[in-house]
C-alpha cells in the first residue's frame, strides 16, 4: 500500500469537523478563489449548468451564482459537514442575488455522480490535491463535461508548505504532509485525458506566523490534516515536537515563520471529438513497454 495514499474516510471526517470554523480560517482559499474568478473575466462562456467540485462551505459557488444568475450551480463535496455549513448561507444569499435553488451532492470528485457530457463549467478550487488517482480524475472530469465545456481549477504544487516539510525532516519515520503534483505533470494528464491545450501557471503565496503552533492550528482549522496512510496514529511526543520547533525556527525571517503555498492554476476546454475522413472516432491511448 502506498503510504502517501489519502485515507478518504479520515479526510472526510477532518473536513466535517472543521466546517463550523472553516470560513473564518480559509483566508488562502478565498484569496485563490477570488483570483480564479478574475480569470473568468476573459472567458466568454455563459454556462447554464455549473459544478463546483470540492465546494466546501460554498463561498465560491455563491459567487459563481452571482456571476451567472441564470445558471444552476451544483455544490459537490466529500464532507457532509461542509455541505451542512453551506446551507446556513443559502437563504440570505438567494434573497440578495436571486438565482436557482441550492443543489448539493455529497460525493468524491474522483467518481462523479453525473451522466457524461452534461456540464458546461466544471470549477474546482484547491480540491484536486485530495485525489489519489489524478490521471483518472482528469478522465472523469473530461467525461462529465459537454463538448466546448470548460474546466477551471486550482490546486497545490510540490513546493507547498516546503518550510514545514523541511522542519519535519528527521523528526520521526512518519509522513506528515501530502504529496503534490507538478504543474507540468498535471498539464500532461489533462492532454492524455482528452482536454485541448491546457493553460497552466503558478504563483507562490506566503503566509507568516508567530510560531509553529499557529501554522498547524491554521491547517487544522481548515480541515487540512495529514490524511496519508503513512501518517502517525498518535500524538507527537515532546522530543519530536521540540525537534520540529527547533528545525522550523531556523527559517524565521523578519521575526516571522513563513508558510509557502505553491498555487497551481489551470483551465482547459473539452474539444470536438476527432474523427477520420470516413467519420470514425479517433481514440487516444497510451502504453509503456516493459
Amino acid at each position: 500500500m502506498d503510504e502517501y495514499l489519502i485515507d478518504k474516510r479520515h479526510m472526510r471526517s477532518a473536513f466535517s469537523r472543521a466546517s463550523a470554523g472553516y470560513d473564518a480560517a480559509a483566508v488562502l482559499q478565498r484569496e485563490v478563489c477570488t483570483r480564479m474568478l478574475e480569470r473568468l473575466e476573459y472567458i466568454k462562456l455563459q454556462p447554464s449548468l455549473i459544478l463546483d467540485a470540492g465546494s466546501g462551505t460554498a463561498w465560491g459557488a455563491r459567487r459563481l451564482a452571482q456571476r451567472y444568475p441564470a445558471a444552476q450551480v451544483i455544490e459537490l463535496d466529500i464532507a457532509i459537514g461542509m455541505l451542512k455549513a453551506a446551507r446556513g448561507h443559502s437563504g440570505w444569499w438567494q434573497k440578495l442575488f436571486g438565482g436557482a435553488k441550492q443543489v448539493q451532492l455529497c460525493a468524491d470528485m474522483e467518481v462523479l455522480p453525473f451522466a457524461s457530457n452534461g456540464l458546461e463549467l466544471l470549477w474546482s478550487n484547491l480540491a484536486m490535491q485530495w485525489c489519489n488517482d489524478l490521471p483518472a480524475t482528469c478522465v472523469e472530469l473530461h467525461r462529465v463535461l459537454k463538448v466546448d465545456g470548460l474546466l477551471m481549477f486550482s490546486t497545490f504544487g510540490p513546493d507547498t508548505l516546503k518550510e514545514l516539510r523541511m522542519a519535519f525532516n528527521g523528526v520521526d519515520q512518519h509522513n506528515h504532509l501530502n504529496r503534490f503534483a507538478d504543474m507540468h505533470d498535471i498539464g500532461d494528464m489533462l492532454v492524455q485525458a482528452g482536454f485541448a491545450d491546457p493553460v497552466m501557471d503558478m504563483e507562490y503565496i506566503t503566509l507568516t506566523y508567530n510560531d509553529v503552533r499557529g501554522v498547524l492550528q491554521d491547517l487544522k482549522a481548515i480541515g487540512a490534516h495529514n490524511a496519508t496512510a503513512g501518517r502517525g496514529q498518535g500524538l507527537m511526543g515532546k522530543n519530536a515536537w521540540a525537534r520540529l520547533v527547533e528545525n522550523y525556527e531556523r527559517l524565521r525571517s523578519n521575526g516571522k515563520l513563513p508558510a509557502t503555498f505553491e498555487v497551481v492554476y489551470g483551465h482547459a476546454w473539452k474539444p470536438q471529438p476527432r474523427t477520420t475522413k470516413d467519420g470514425a472516432a479517433i481514440i487516444r491511448t497510451s502504453f509503456k513497454l516493459k
